[in-house]
């Protein structure tokens, strides 16, 4: 087990820290590095651009915004402090969906491992709005570990 990629896309404080939790328990042992994955919306990727005070006439890659919001911090800084190596990638979603992205993510870095966090919805909750969790698990070509949000 080299890389891990866990999927960060909540500002619930519980929520990353069980999601953390979770990578530090696999990653830890054997020394593997975690990707921090977030996946902007066009629209969400210029709102933290404009709340980070970034130069509007800079081009400034999604991954360097992810790394400087919230979430992503507050995961880099656990798993960093349980002396896991941490890394962050960060994509847009151009059309594609949010799961579909992370997928093609793990495919790009060859993560080992993918993990994803999420709520228990009911069949037709996932229907009518989509999942991502469910997306990567079905599209991920490595094993994809669900952590259930409680």
């Amino acid at each position: 087990l080299d890389t891990v990629l866990l999927a960060v896309d909540t500002e619930d404080a519980d929520e990353i820290d069980q999601l953390a939790a979770t990578a530090i328990d696999i990653a830890g042992p054997p020394g593997a590095t975690v990707v921090l994955a977030h996946v902007f919306s066009e629209e969400a990727y210029e709102d933290a651009r404009e709340k980070l005070h970034f130069d509007p006439d800079s081009e400034v890659t999604p991954s360097v915004v992810a790394e400087r919001t919230v979430n992503i911090r507050e995961a880099s800084e656990t798993l960093a402090d349980a002396g896991v190596d941490v890394t962050v990638e960060a994509r847009l979603k151009s059309g594609d969906s949010a799961g579909d992205r992370i997928a093609e993510l793990a495919a790009d870095i060859d993560a080992d491992l993918v993990i994803v966090g999420g709520r228990g919805r009911t069949p037709a909750g996932k229907a009518v709005f989509g999942s991502t969790a469910q997306t990567v698990m079905l599209a991920a070509d490595c094993p994809v570990t669900y952590v259930r949000n409680e």
